[in-house]
């Protein structure tokens, strides 16, 4: 479980495709911290350490989840947001991220409005109904509020902070990313269906 308030920004540093599989290494500033089997959220994509060496830190990557996620578009170089799973105790901010990606969304648009950013991301129809105006949602594993929501694209305002020390500020116009709606949301829909 994570809570989508990103640790730390790594640096790809390979992305090997083994048949329809893959192993991703990273440059990771708590690596020297983790252990195999640990769980890390790598773009909003809860993967598991398969291999450490002090600041190197690399993961498999299933076909599904290179099927599902932005994650087989990373190149050397490229840099993913990093949230290491919650302690039981911790301060809770964000909200319920469980890493578990739903689908990607594109880009549409990235403007400066004074300080602040302003980013707007298609919607899917498959996670519409999930999504409402001003209710959270994580892309790239970054928790955020939906400021405007309309029928096809959703639009965040992204403060300075969260600009600065996350992956958007390397964002760029048509590129896809990680969305995961929110947990509780996807509960209610369950439940709803399961009445009809």
């Amino acid at each position: 479980m994570f809570t989508g308030l990103v640790e730390a920004v790594g640096r790809v540093l390979s992305l090997e495709v083994k048949g329809d599989q893959a192993q991703l290494s990273l440059e990771v500033s708590f690596g020297g911290e983790l252990k195999l089997g640990d769980s890390v959220a790598v773009n909003g994509c809860c993967l598991t350490v398969s291999s450490t060496d002090e600041a190197i830190v690399s993961f498999d990557l299933l076909s599904q989840t290179l099927e599902v996620t932005s994650l087989g578009d990373l190149v050397e170089g490229d840099f993913v947001n990093l949230e290491r799973a919650m302690v039981a105790g911790d301060r809770f901010g964000g909200h319920f991220v469980q890493g578990h990606i739903d689908v990607t969304g594109q880009i549409l648009d990235i403007t400066e409005h004074g300080q602040d950013h302003v980013l707007n991301i298609s919607l899917s129809s498959e996670i519409k109904h999930l999504v409402v105006d001003k209710g959270s949602i994580a892309i790239e594993g970054i928790s955020l509020t939906i400021a405007e929501l309309e029928d096809k694209h959703m639009t965040f305002w992204i403060t300075p902070h969260t600009w600065e020390h996350t992956t958007l500020c390397y964002a760029r116009i048509g590129q896809r990313m990680n969305l995961e709606a929110d947990m509780l949301a996807k509960h209610v829909a369950r439940l709803m269906e399961s009445r009809i």
